[in-house]
């Protein structure tokens, strides 16, 4: 990788396969995303990218980072677990433990991984020591510091003021420059996390909360985020607009989307613009309520998507899909 990014303005070997070999469908929609997108920032317009699943544990951040330091990232919508797993990737690496053969796993043998102290998920179990706890004290100290102080944050910014205070420096256990936490503190750009209270680290300060050891109200809220959202988005939705890049479904996708017709039908704002790009990367199908969100088409009569905004799906594994379509836009 790195004799292709030294020699990718010449050679750009990535995009120049995907190019060659990538015609017909999901393959051919990668492409067409992949140049809408990079025309929609050529043209100065702003992108949000959603990351639902496990996308930090399966290690995104290495691409990801580089799209968010080159300015293809505007600001980004995740689940707790993607906000707080990058960290823990960062500072607990070697103590992961990778599972090749994981469908294969008796109940027995899941049992076993507990009781030594890891998490699965899929091929990759977590170390609760390392990870969790490391991260806990010092999410702790903010928490308190928040309460001493009298002020409240949103969860992303308790994380970047332990990035920018250098608070997990010593422990780093991968190069921060695949972190993609590390790359947003460092530009402090905007970071919407809906339902963060379904993750390790809002599990861990409801701990604090019932032990009376901190208050709720030291942590913003969703609708706090909303309106933040709102707020990011009336300010930066003029010329080309606002694309929105959705990587799996869920909260991180469905939450964000939204703020367009609320501020349209909700707030009667009727110059608000639609999201001008739209494509997400989903393996599930359309039936029986296992897919989230709408399918794009439909997206447009819920007042989200426009009748000639550029939409794209891409129904395949967004592991492989999501660094490939970096990879193209940032010319490698």
């Amino acid at each position: 990788m790195d004799i292709c990014r030294k020699n990718m303005n010449s050679t750009k070997p990535i995009s120049k396969f995907i190019k060659h070999h990538f015609r017909h469908f999901n393959a051919a929609s990668l492409v067409d995303a992949s140049e809408q997108y990079v025309q929609h920032i050529n043209n100065d317009g702003k992108m949000l990218i959603s990351l639902a699943g496990a996308m930090s544990t399966a290690e995104l951040g290495i691409s990801l980072a580089e799209m968010i330091r080159n300015n293809k990232v505007s600001i980004i919508s995740c689940t707790g677990a993607n906000l707080e797993e990058d960290l823990m990737n960062l500072v607990a690496h070697t103590h992961y433990k990778r599972i090749p053969n994981y469908r294969d796993l008796t109940p027995q043998d899941e049992r076993h991984l507990l009781e030594n102290h890891y998490n699965r998920v899929t091929d990759t179990c977590i170390p609760e020591e390392e990870a969790f706890r490391r991260l806990q004290k010092h999410l702790y100290s903010v928490w308190k510091r928040a309460a001493d102080n009298q002020e409240r944050f949103f969860p992303h910014e308790y994380l970047y003021q332990i990035i920018n205070e250098g608070m997990l420096t010593q422990y780093y256990e991968i190069d921060s420059k695949d972190s993609w936490m590390v790359a947003a503190a460092e530009k402090n750009i905007p970071i919407v996390c809906p339902g963060w209270e379904d993750s390790t680290s809002a599990n861990i300060f409801a701990s604090y909360v019932i032990k009376n050891e901190l208050s709720a109200q030291l942590v913003k809220t969703g609708i706090e985020y909303m309106v933040y959202l709102a707020d990011w988005y009336k300010k930066n939705s003029g010329g080309a607009g606002v694309g929105f890049f959705q990587i799996g479904g869920g909260i991180a996708g469905d939450f964000p989307i939204c703020v367009v017709p609320m501020m349209y039908q909700d707030l009667e704002w009727h110059d608000v613009p639609f999201w001008s790009y739209f494509c997400q990367i989903s393996d599930s199908t359309t039936s029986y309520g296992s897919y989230s969100g709408a399918v794009p088409n439909e997206k447009i009569t819920w007042g989200k998507l426009d009748i000639n905004t550029p939409k794209y799906i891409i129904e395949s594994d967004a592991t492989i899909v999501a660094p490939l379509m970096f990879a193209y836009i940032l010319g490698w």
